[in-house]
């Protein structure tokens, strides 16, 4: 008889590569994983209280380290929980492998118990779904979901019952191709050419970059120096872009800054950079557009595109920069970075505390967590209102990193990410940004803190609504229906789960609490009122969203809630 098993060799792969941690919630049709795991030492199981939030820290995880990274699911609902933070992962392109437990394998087929098809339900969200209904399928479909998910940057899913996992294996570890991958792709030389030309006769260049800079900084900063260009980023960009740049105009769309639109909008000609920004009416109308990206089916997917350019963004600037003539005439350089200035001073006046007030502004409570945050700190945000302020009021410097779920957009990641990041990098500074929306979602995760004592941070942004939809109902014109959340002193509820809770309800106490937070071993929660009516305009309004916020306040009015209106008002009057 083997003296393995099929879990066993799975797992004794997994721990060759580098992985070190697997997240999920155990049950019997992943018994014999998580016994393998028990019995390595170089791994650790990873209990999450709800599968999502083992998907999201695995996605968390890859994010910071690069390498692949590992969630399980049970049976049925089990792994089922994990499609959402596998949505998350497989849109933010960070390599992760999913294990989906399935049924006994004689059941299959019969409406068993808890029967699912995992490799239908997660073949949206994957590059890669593979059955393994035998032993001898390990040795040919694991290496293949491993290296998928490591050279295209996503998901795979491997499938396997529980009583084929607990079968005798032969083999030790197997060989695998693939640990990380760092090849890059070379660009055509003639398109390359093209670019230059372009860019050589145009006068007004900007630079729209994306997470695709990522290890490009230095090429990114010559290029926009040769061009005179000013520099816009995109949200995914944001901790790869922004650092020691001298030609940073901020970051532009829903989020962004009056400059960042302003600067693409004026250009005459622009120049992407590993970007999938998504929001076609943020690109100039007449400019020529040149899209850079080692991912050819982007190109053209969001504007329309003179040059598309399919390589490596590091490599391709390398191959353009000698072509690039540099432009001496910085007239519009400087018009952007003065734009920059003027948007960057506006939007500080708003970050400030005013003693006597009673309105904590979610901008203040950002800048000092941003101040006080260590120089290589790892902050993890919601959807919403907390990415927001993130984008606009923490500062990357190259070291510290930005994680949220800002291409799938899902509400309550930065708690779990957070788990994941935490785990991954044990001596970091984890700083999760969240919403009381999110953190209500996934609240079970704070006992995960708990019970494998990590030192997370964690600041909710507490204004009793679900703040980024009201704001859209308001754009549209409508009176804000099923926004409102009923929540409870979530800093009590962390003290009765053994985390230190914090309590914030004026603006005198918001630096003491962020100080004693930060400094604070062990997990710590604090609980921030913030102000509930902080408008969080985008760079341009159009008249659609004008005349819908003015047809909002009118049928407040009629709906007996003119006092909201009222409130409203006062509020930015003090401001």
């Amino acid at each position: 008889m083997a003296k393995q098993s099929v879990a066993d060799v799975l797992i004794q792969t997994l721990a060759g590569i580098g992985v070190k941690n697997i997240y999920g919630v155990v049950g019997d049709s992943l018994n014999a994983i998580t016994d393998a795991i028990r019995r390595t030492p170089a791994m650790q199981w990873r209990h999450v209280r709800h599968e999502e939030s083992a998907a999201f820290a695995a996605g968390a995880e890859a994010h910071i380290t690069g390498r692949l990274a590992v969630c399980a699911g049970s049976c049925g609902p089990g792994n089922l929980h994990l499609i959402n933070g596998l949505f998350d992962c497989q849109r933010s392109r960070v390599p992760v492998l999913a294990i989906a437990a399935q049924i006994p394998s004689s059941e299959l087929g019969t409406a068993y118990f808890q029967e699912t098809r995992p490799e239908t339900l997660f073949k949206d969200c994957s590059h890669y779904c593979g059955v393994i209904a035998s032993p001898d399928q390990l040795p040919r479909v694991l290496p293949i979901a491993i290296n998928t998910a490591i050279s295209r940057s996503g998901v795979a899913v491997i499938v396997i019952s529980g009583d084929v996992a607990g079968k005798g294996f032969a083999s030790s570890a197997l060989p695998t191709s693939l640990a990380i991958d760092q090849s890059v792709v070379t660009p055509d030389q003639t398109a390359v050419a093209a670019a230059a030309e372009i860019l050589n006769k145009s006068k007004k260049v900007a630079i729209l970059a994306g997470a695709g800079c990522k290890n490009a900084h230095t090429e990114l900063i010559q290029t926009a120096d040769r061009l005179s260009a000013p520099v816009v980023h995109a949200l995914r960009g944001k901790e790869y872009i922004e650092y020691d740049n001298p030609f940073d105009v901020g970051m532009t769309g829903l989020l962004g800054f009056s400059s960042g639109y302003h600067a693409m909008k004026g250009c005459d000609a622009l120049l992407m950079l590993g970007t999938d920004f998504p929001y076609p009416q943020f690109f100039p109308d007449n400019a020529r557009i040149i899209q850079v990206d080692r991912l050819g089916e982007q190109i053209g997917r969001r504007t329309r595109v003179d040059l598309g350019i399919i390589g490596s963004v590091q490599t391709t600037l390398a191959q353009l920069l000698p072509q690039l003539k540099h432009h001496e005439n910085r007239d519009y350089l400087n018009l952007c970075l003065n734009h920059y200035q003027k948007a960057r001073k506006q939007l500080d006046a708003l970050a400030v505390g005013k003693p006597g007030r009673a309105l904590i502004h979610p901008q203040y409570l950002t800048r000092l967590i941003n101040a006080a945050a260590a120089e290589d700190a790892v902050f993890t945000c919601d959807v919403g209102t907390p990415t927001i302020w993130a984008a606009r009021y923490l500062t990357m410097n190259g070291r510290r990193r930005l994680v949220g779920s800002f291409t799938h957009g899902s509400m309550a990641g930065a708690l779990p990410q957070a788990i994941g990041v935490q785990c991954a990098c044990p001596d970091r500074q984890v700083i999760a940004l969240s919403g009381d929306g999110g953190m209500a979602m996934l609240m079970g995760e704070l006992l995960t803190l708990r019970q494998i004592d990590l030192p997370v941070k964690l600041f909710v942004f507490n204004n009793s609504s679900l703040g980024f939809v009201e704001l859209e109902m308001k754009a549209a014109g409508l009176v804000d229906f099923g926004t409102d959340l009923k929540n409870p002193d979530f800093a009590r509820m962390a003290e009765a789960i053994g985390i230190r809770g914090i309590r914030v309800d004026s603006p005198e106490q918001v630096e003491a609490a962020v100080d004693a937070a930060l400094h604070r071993p062990g997990p710590v929660l604090v609980d921030v009122a913030v102000n509930r009516l902080e408008l969080s305009m985008p760079p341009t309004i159009t008249a659609d969203q004008a005349f819908g916020f003015g047809l909002y306040l009118l049928r407040a009015v009629l709906s007996g809630r003119g006092d909201e209106v009222i409130d409203l008002a006062k509020t930015n009057l003090r401001r």
